[in-house]
């Protein structure tokens, strides 16, 4: 850095930029956003910055990788407009979201952890959902009207669940199942399918999760095609959520060190 000062300690936007793999124009923009201070002018009317102008971009530039790009501009802003608590409150907001995706990524894997040993509870036995969809298993009012093998209507299903037959017609209404219709009966039939993300929906809701939290991770298992490929994807949402507290500890030691500079 010690190179790029000019007299009197002044940078120029290149200065800033070249550092940080940034254009001079995103220098600009940022000090025009507020993200920076505002830049001195020379006579001829050319920015100049100082070493406050490159402290608080190596601050937004730590804050973007913790907390996006929006809110760390929304903190930056503040800062430099003497809104420090508001910075905070900001911060916080950001630390709170981090941990309800934590906790989300939690109760998915413990409901995945609650759903796989009884999938391997016997060795060559049935998979889990055609155990559920199995005859000698399930009871209906009408055994004639039992569809065929990998499916299950709706109160045997319940039944297995421990839920009333409305609480799956809500969650159907909701997306967590989407049962077919049986041709003949017009009854709902749950595939294997509809049997896991049911299971999944229960052990979530148990775990206090609302509906249209659950909606989305219903959609996840689907995209990945089961449980199995999930498994690997929450592997990779771990991994981000880690990368991401760390950032945020890095942002915030950057923040302090711009708001020491600027005391």
């Amino acid at each position: 850095m010690g190179q790029n000062l000019q007299t009197g300690g002044r940078l120029r936007p290149v200065d800033l930029a070249r550092g940080h793999g940034l254009s001079t124009q995103a220098v600009r923009n940022y000090e025009e956003a507020g993200i920076l201070p505002a830049a001195a002018r020379t006579p001829h009317g050319y920015r100049t910055y100082t070493s406050l102008h490159a402290r608080a971009l190596r601050a937004f530039l730590a804050l973007v990788s913790g907390h996006g790009h929006q809110a760390a501009a929304s903190i930056m802003r503040a800062v430099n407009e003497g809104r420090v608590e508001e910075a905070f409150h900001l911060i916080d907001e950001s630390h709170v979201q981090r941990l309800d995706d934590r906790r989300t990524l939690q109760a998915v894997e413990s409901a995945l952890r609650d759903l796989e040993p009884r999938a391997a509870a016997e060795p060559g036995a049935a998979p889990e959902s055609r155990a559920v969809a199995d005859p000698a298993t399930l009871s209906v009012a009408d055994p004639a009207a039992m569809p065929g093998p990998g499916g299950t209507f709706i109160g045997p299903l319940a039944e297995a669940l421990g839920i009333r037959p409305a609480t799956l017609r809500k969650w159907e209404r909701a997306g967590l199942v989407r049962p077919r219709r049986d041709p003949q009966t017009g009854y709902r039939v749950y595939d294997e399918a509809d049997v896991r993300d049911a299971r999944l929906a229960h052990q979530l809701r148990r775990g206090g999760y609302l509906l249209e939290h659950i909606a989305p991770l219903i959609t996840q298992v689907r995209a990945a095609g089961g449980l199995e490929p999930l498994e690997a994807a929450l592997s990779g949402w771990r991994d981000r959520l880690s990368a991401r507290g760390r950032a945020m500890l890095t942002g915030a030691a950057e923040l302090e060190a711009y708001l020491r500079e600027c005391d």
